[in-house]
């Protein structure tokens, strides 16, 4: 009997250790992320060039190099982009505006509060509809592209 009752306090004290460990760690863990702030008023803005004044804010990498990105993007209220598609997912959340895209001649606007995922390798157009300009957020796992394609 004091062998069983000796066995289950070792395992009792071992399963109370183990939990310690793994929340140390887990506390470890949360502590070797570095804080990523970017107040409104601390975005650093630039217009992209030969886009008709799309603007963006990088907040991780930079939407115009290689590798992952995240990334503001103000489209101008009005723009449109041409028939293009992306060579990877593009998730995007649009803060304020109505963004849109055309897919298989189906229109859909996305209000602020949306999100979409579109797709890598899908055609569409898509843009800003008139009023206010579209603020949108986004990002990708490597390098942002927009590449032409022949209509349909």
């Amino acid at each position: 009997m004091k062998r069983i009752v000796t066995a289950t306090l070792l395992i009792a004290g071992l399963a109370a250790a183990s939990a310690t460990l793994a929340a140390d760690a887990k506390k470890a863990e949360a502590k070797a992320q570095p804080l990523v702030s970017f107040p409104a008023s601390e975005l650093q803005w630039r217009e992209l060039p030969g886009t008709g004044g799309i603007k963006v804010a990088d907040v991780r990498g930079s939407i115009t190099g290689k590798g992952p990105y995240d990334a503001f993007v103000i489209f101008p209220a009005g723009k449109d982009n041409p028939y293009h598609l992306h060579t990877q997912n593009l998730p995007t959340v649009v803060l304020k505006g109505a963004f849109y895209a055309v897919i298989d001649g189906k229109r859909i606007q996305y209000p602020a509060g949306s999100f979409y995922n579109l797709p890598a390798r899908m055609p569409h157009y898509s843009g800003c509809e008139k009023g206010d300009d579209c603020v949108l957020f986004q990002y990708q796992a490597d390098h942002f592209d927009l590449v032409p394609v022949e209509k349909k």
